[in-house]
């Protein structure tokens, strides 16, 4: 018998996508969305469009209203929270608005789960963000790109936690705090700390999605402002292998029960925002792009890489979609669907 799926930011851009694989597959889905992302409504559209008005099951609704959110996990076996304020510039300006999103939000979502007494699955979209800054850490810096000269395999999971900014605070709050209705409550829950996230359905902006919002950029003709010097390394993962994540996760719920996993691109898919993404980016547009330089900005480290391993040692999972293939895929998707931007 098919689980019944409840996706919190379902009309997301990791939402839609996980959505559309499940819905393919046959699954039973409802999606749980307030629309207020500008892209939410256009993912939702081509949802129905691709499996019909009424396959397509939408509670409009916010992860800050505990009662519906309560009403809509009633029959949930699994429960994919991805709802969340995504940019730590925004959450700078608004922190409450953060805090109430992603810590409260995130809480009202484990409530949710317990008070159904259906022991749904729970899998939580986090951040690498939880490990702050890294000021512990040895930095170096290469001709294109900085590096770990000590952690060849990146940042594992048992680095320390470290908080920064309030959107690290919310994110990381929840991060614990789905840890602990594990212990506390027995809910059956997986903690993904993800890396850069890129592909289809991505309608990235400055302040969120950079790598989506370079390829837009570079289509659209917009400006693109670097902060720092370009040679910020992030691993990157494309969307799809880290939907092949998720499903692992609830595949193997005897092992990542109560689990936290680093998942990204890893050391194999790196890439420094523009003096390595610059060149790649300029080959598939076909002409060179102009870039304004600005101050870096607070809190921006030099590199984040993830050490995956553990995904891959517990679940089998690693990346499969390298770097120069995920990036040429978004860049056609953009390029087929300009109207949309």
């Amino acid at each position: 018998m098919n689980k019944k799926y409840l996706i919190t930011g379902g009309a997301g851009f990791i939402g839609s996508n996980y959505v559309w694989r499940l819905l393919k597959r046959g699954e039973d889905v409802t999606i749980y969305d307030n629309l207020s992302r500008a892209g939410a409504p256009r993912n939702l559209a081509w949802l129905r469009q691709e499996f019909g008005v009424e396959a397509v099951n939408l509670i409009a609704g916010d992860v800050r209203d505990a009662s519906l959110l309560t009403s809509a996990a009633t029959r949930a076996d699994v429960i994919v929270h991805l709802a969340s304020q995504v940019a730590v510039t925004t959450s700078v300006l608004h922190p409450r608005e953060d805090f109430e999103i992603n810590a409260q939000g995130t809480f009202n979502v484990l409530e949710a789960a317990r008070l159904s007494g259906r022991q749904p699955a729970i899998l939580f979209a986090s951040t690498n963000k939880v490990y702050g800054g890294m000021d512990d850490v040895e930095v170096a810096e290469g001709e294109t790109s900085y590096y770990y000269p000590h952690l060849p395999f990146g940042a594992s999971e048992t680095q320390p936690l470290d908080f920064h900014s309030p959107y690290g605070c919310s994110k990381g709050a929840g991060d614990q705090y789905v840890r602990d209705y594990h212990r506390i409550y027995d809910l059956p829950t997986v903690v993904f700390r993800q890396s850069c996230i890129y592909g289809p359905r991505q309608f990235g902006i400055e302040d969120q999605g950079w790598v989506a919002w370079f390829v837009i950029a570079a289509i659209t003709g917009r400006p693109i402002t670097i902060y720092g010097d370009g040679k910020q390394v992030r691993d990157v993962l494309f969307v799809e292998d880290l939907l092949n994540a998720y499903d692992l996760a609830l595949e193997n719920m005897s092992v990542a029960n109560g689990q936290v996993y680093n998942v990204g691109g890893g050391a194999g898919n790196t890439l420094s925002i523009w003096r390595e993404f610059g060149p790649l980016l300029e080959e598939l547009v076909g002409h060179k792009i102009a870039v304004k330089q600005d101050d870096w900005r607070p809190g921006d480290q030099r590199v984040f890489i993830a050490d995956i391993r553990k995904a891959k040692r517990e679940l089998g999972w690693e990346p499969k979609v390298n770097v120069k293939t995920g990036i040429s895929r978004l860049f056609d998707w953009v390029n087929e669907n300009r109207e949309l931007f």
